[in-house]
């Protein structure tokens, strides 16, 4: 204790950070990196096998998790197009049938224009070029012995010199696994199936990648990731401990199967689970806080009290990031704004990248007319990059589909088969106090789409109201005054959607708008992020990975192969939420 309270706070993480990796994965990237780092790596979660076409088949490239519903119904789209004459009406955007500038005019001075704003920015940002697919490789005639430095950045090519007299012929094979955004940028005319294994913040499972596909992909991606960004030998894992930042809406079993994957198939020695939404309160610094997450498409909604996650204020929103950036696009359709390119993000991944990268120069909340002047790229079938200068309208509609989500209009993914959820060994409730009759009724475990009613401490199934009417619920839902009104001043945004322009203001006010009349509640704020909010959870997971001095709730992989995990009793964080280190007192004492 004594050398915790003269040690310096950067010397600490330096000392005990050194053989601690932090894995915080999320429905669209996983971050990976040291607790030693400022920063972790920021990948795509997805990966990409090779796959042998028939002969009759036409070579492209396939998403394997497929939507069953890819375009909005015309009920969807109804809704759609009143939620934008709302929102247009609230931030005074002209409607499509007043009379608009064109583009050579010069804009009036009430309408925004950003590309001066971005002038230190190459124009160019959003401009992505396709991955070779092809593994060249020599093939010599004559086997000659040469050293090789496997850690060289050489092109093999250039490997050869003059003295060489065998005749040598350049090799042609495809890449059987590529992974994060080289995945993405695979062009659609290669034979290649890409898999995301996680999405809408649970494992991608459907009738087309069950469960097994799922978790060697997620242990091929990571092993990747440990292997050539972190360059961790598998031969060294022993050497290092786990923690793993995991959000809010994963199941039980998604969370043990993860476990196994960083114990058993990685090979860490020790590994501990921290819940997201604490981690990101730490990351802050703060103790209590109502903290909202709004990742890539899940936002998520906790209150924590006193380092304590309560679980009964826990909302998850269907929708996040790349929801609005599909919404930017249907904007300038509306508008007639975008070029006559093949733009489909749900089909050509290339495509939401470059979606991505525009909401993130661009989108902001603003009253008025908000235009900007941007280059957008065209990906199409076998063709060479191609690229159009163009007025980007209504820049600041998108983003308020977090208030009003009608706008949006998320696609939908197949539910899991409901045999795979089949869990009779819950390491996360006390099952003991749980009558046999409810594994004997035919549907033993519960699904992740479920309700959970016999277990209301559980995560709340999705709810796809506004963000602003989620913090007010999860908040009140305390039942304490003194509570609310911390709460509801100590708001916390994180995930990469929170570093949006003009979000904070619009929610602070939205909030204390929306709190009913008869609650003596009379201020509300957002908080600003002490670092940039995506990598606060992760960051979070650091700290409390490196102040974890007894380790009580740290999990050894021998014991987890040998026993799993047992409920403890008197452990730390005893009164936690269900993620918590408490349900990781795995020892059978």
């Amino acid at each position: 204790m004594d050398y915790l309270k003269t040690v310096v706070p950067s010397q600490l993480m330096a000392e005990r950070g050194a053989n601690l990796v932090v894995i915080n994965p999320g429905s669209s990237n996983v971050r990976i990196g040291f607790a030693s780092q400022d920063v972790p790596f920021n990948i795509p979660h997805c990966i990409a096998r090779h796959i042998t076409q028939q002969k009759d088949d036409t070579p492209r490239l396939s998403v394997r998790d497929k939507m069953l519903n890819c375009h909005a119904t015309p009920s969807q789209n109804a809704e759609r197009e009143r939620a934008y004459d709302i929102i247009a009406s609230l931030l005074k955007i002209p409607f499509l049938d007043e009379d608009m500038p064109s583009a050579n005019q010069a804009l009036p001075p009430k309408m925004g224009r950003v590309d001066a704003l971005s002038s230190q920015q190459n124009k160019d940002d959003s401009k992505f070029t396709w991955t070779d697919v092809m593994d060249r490789s020599i093939k010599s005639s004559t086997p000659i012995e040469r050293p090789v430095d496997k850690d060289a950045d050489v092109d093999p090519l250039q490997r050869s010199t003059p003295d060489d007299t065998e005749p040598n012929s350049e090799e042609n094979m495809y890449k059987e696994i590529i992974f994060g955004e080289d995945a993405l940028k695979i062009p659609p005319s290669e034979s290649y199936c890409l898999s995301h294994p996680i999405r809408r913040g649970h494992f991608n499972i459907s009738q087309d990648y069950s469960l097994h596909q799922v978790l060697e992909d997620l242990r091929t991606i990571w092993n990747w990731i440990l292997t050539e960004k972190l360059h961790i030998n598998p031969r060294d894992r022993h050497l290092y401990s786990a923690i793993l930042v995991l959000g809010e809406t994963f199941d039980n079993r998604e969370i043990k199967e993860m476990l196994s994957i960083v114990l058993c198939d990685l090979g860490f020695s020790t590994a501990v689970i921290h819940q997201e939404a604490l981690a990101a309160a730490f990351g802050n610094g703060l103790s209590t806080s109502c903290v909202v997450n709004i990742g890539a498409q899940v936002t998520q909604v906790v209150c924590v009290e006193d380092g304590v996650a309560l679980p009964h204020t826990a909302l998850a929103l269907p929708y996040g990031g790349d929801d609005i950036s599909r919404c930017l696009l249907w904007v300038q359709r509306r508008h007639c704004t975008w070029p006559n390119f093949q733009t489909d993000p749900v089909n050509k991944p290339i495509d939401m990248l470059m979606l991505n990268k525009l909401k993130e120069s661009y989108s902001q909340i603003r009253s008025g007319s908000f235009d900007a002047v941007s280059v957008v790229h065209s990906y199409e079938h076998e063709k060479s990059v191609g690229h159009q200068k163009t007025k980007l309208s209504a820049l600041n509609v998108p983003p308020m589909g977090l208030l009003y989500p009608r706008v949006l209009v998320p696609e939908e993914y197949p539910p899991p088969p409901r045999s795979w959820f089949q869990d009779y060994d819950d390491m996360l409730e006390d099952t003991w106090q749980t009558s046999d009759s409810l594994y004997s009724s035919g549907n033993g475990g519960f699904g992740m789409w479920d309700n959970y009613p016999m277990f209301p401490t559980r995560l709340k199934k999705f709810d796809n109201i506004g963000l602003v009417e989620a913090i007010v619920s999860s908040i009140l839902s305390t039942g304490r005054i003194e509570l609310q009104r911390k709460l509801f001043c100590s708001i916390q945004l994180v995930g990469g959607t929170a570093s949006t322009a003009g979000l904070a203001p619009v929610l602070e006010q939205r909030v204390l708008n929306t709190i009913p009349s008869n609650q003596p509640i009379e201020k509300a704020e957002v908080l600003q992020s002490r670092s940039y909010p995506l990598f606060v959870p992760w960051k979070g997971g650091v700290i409390l990975g490196v102040l974890d001095i007894g380790r009580d709730a740290w999990i050894h992989r021998e014991d987890w192969a040998k026993n799993g995990v047992h409920i403890g009793s008197g452990r730390k964080y005893r009164d936690s939420y269900f993620l918590q280190a408490q349900a990781m007192c795995y020892y059978n004492s």
